[in-house]
Parts: C-alpha cells; sequence; structure tokens
C-alpha cells in the first residue's frame, strides 16, 4: 500500500469517527452540545483537523443525515422484502419507518429537521436520499391506485408518516393508539 493510499484510508476513517462522535453525542445530549470543540475533545484530534473534513456542524450535521438515509433506505427493505403482499408490505413499511425515527431521533432530525447543507427533491439531492425515498417508493408504488402519479402518493405517504413520527415525539398523539394510527393509515391511504 502506498503512502498516499494509507492517508486517504486514514482520512475516511477519520471522517466516519467524526460523523459517528456527533452522531452518538446528539443522540446522548441534542445537537446542541455538538460542537466541533467536544468533537475534538471527543476523538483526540485538533479542530483544525474537523475542519480539514468538514467546515462546521452544518455539513456535519448533513453527513450524519446522509448515513441516516442509507439507514433507513436498508430497514425499509429490509422489513417489505420480509413482507407478503401490498397490505402487509406497506404496513411494514409504516412501522419500520416510524420505529426508525423514534429510535433515531437526532438523526431523524438531521435527516429531516436540521439544516445539513443537503438538497431535498432536486436534482442535485445526494444519491442516500434519493435511496430512502426510492425504498418509499418501491413499496407504495403498487397501491398508488389509478390515476395517481406513484410519487406524488409516496410524498403523501411519507408526509403521513413524518407528521405521525414528529407528533408523537414531541408527545401529542397518545402512545396507546399508536398501532391503530399505522391500520388506520394503511386503510385508508394505501390499500383500497
Amino acid at each position: 500500500m502506498s503512502v498516499q493510499e494509507r492517508k486517504q484510508r486514514e482520512r475516511v476513517e477519520r471522517e466516519r469517527l467524526i460523523v459517528a462522535t456527533a452522531r452518538e453525542l446528539a443522540e446522548q445530549q441534542g445537537w446542541e452540545a455538538v460542537t466541533t470543540r467536544r468533537l475534538a475533545e471527543r476523538i483526540e484530534y485538533s479542530q483544525p483537523v474537523l475542519y480539514s473534513h468538514f467546515r462546521g456542524k452544518r455539513e456535519i450535521i448533513g453527513a450524519v443525515a446522509l448515513n441516516g438515509a442509507a439507514e433507513m433506505a436498508a430497514a425499509l427493505r429490509a422489513a417489505t422484502s420480509a413482507a407478503d403482499g401490498p397490505r402487509t408490505r406497506v404496513t411494514a413499511l409504516a412501522r419500520t419507518y416510524l420505529d426508525f425515527a423514534a429510535h433515531n431521533p437526532a438523526v431523524y432530525d438531521a435527516m429531516f429537521q436540521l439544516d445539513g447543507g443537503l438538497a431535498y427533491a432536486d436534482e442535485d439531492t445526494p444519491q442516500p436520499l434519493k435511496d430512502a425515498f426510492a425504498a418509499l417508493l418501491e413499496s407504495l408504488d403498487e397501491v398508488a391506485g389509478g390515476g395517481v402519479h406513484p410519487g406524488v402518493f409516496t410524498e403523501v405517504f411519507w408526509a403521513a408518516l413524518h407528521g405521525l413520527a414528529t407528533l408523537t415525539r414531541a408527545g401529542r398523539l397518545s402512545p396507546e393508539v399508536a398501532e391503530p394510527r399505522v391500520e388506520l393509515l394503511v386503510d385508508r391511504l394505501a390499500v383500497a
């Protein structure tokens, strides 16, 4: 291995460490706790080293969002591939999405609430975000219904899931009826 290859590998590893540490800190203490100074202390590198990878917190949030999108896409595909039939697939998709949001609140915020400098619904949208949307579309395409554009239907269903995830997390919805909410969403929107 050449010196250049080794340095590149070390750079990639440092970047992974920065992102993983930011995610961990955000999940434990919230995004307010994520600062370059605290990250530098935790990973035992200087702040200039952090800035050689990311221009600031916004780019770190964006990197966490991209990793989260890839994780979410994989989780959605795993859940839906194990389901049999459209209703079961869409129900698995909804539950998996809501579970991901509930178990990864800082990542979910990075993906959908915070400014990570990422373009959404645009030709410049990074591939992991496109892939996460595609993971939704793959299961929802078959239930969109005649005359309904599958992409638009997916956006509406996604918006409903996002609303449920956000309102549940904020304590605005009763946890006792979480499952009936998913069933109602699937019954009314996705399965004719």
